[in-house]
């Protein structure tokens, strides 16, 4: 059976339903990504505590991120997070820099660097010396 709400979970005593998620703790869909396991063959079996752990492991990487675009758009003046955000963000720290140093993010530009060897030189050699 495709679609629909299938199988319900557990239900409380006040008639709602009982999410994964919300057992966890977390925002995101442990069901949701349980199925994606499943139907995904990346195992032929997938046990109850790994779509936990995997939910709560892409939650953390989303709030990082999230927080740390957040404060490169206020750092420019910004009210709204856009990929150029995301971008200066994930370059700029050290962590998130090398987990997705092989990822392109659409939009997001480059980071503002300019090579020494292309910068004037300050206070050397600009003065003849009389020998």
């Amino acid at each position: 059976m495709k679609g629909g709400r299938g199988k319900l979970g557990k239900v409380s005593e006040t008639g709602a339903h009982i999410t994964k998620s919300s057992k966890a703790g977390l925002q995101f869909p442990v069901g949701r990504i349980k199925r994606f396991l499943k139907v995904g063959k990346y195992s032929p079996r997938v046990g109850n505590g790994a779509p936990i752990y995997l939910a709560a492991v892409l939650e953390y990487l989303t709030a990082e991120i999230l927080e740390l675009a957040g404060n490169a758009s206020k750092d420019n003046k910004k009210m709204r997070i856009v990929p150029r955000h995301i971008q200066l963000a994930v370059r700029n720290d050290e962590e998130l820099g090398k987990l997705l140093s092989t990822a392109t993010i659409s939009s997001g530009g480059v980071l503002p660097n300019i090579n020494d060897a292309l910068l004037p030189n300050k206070g050397k050699g600009t003065k003849i010396e009389d020998n």
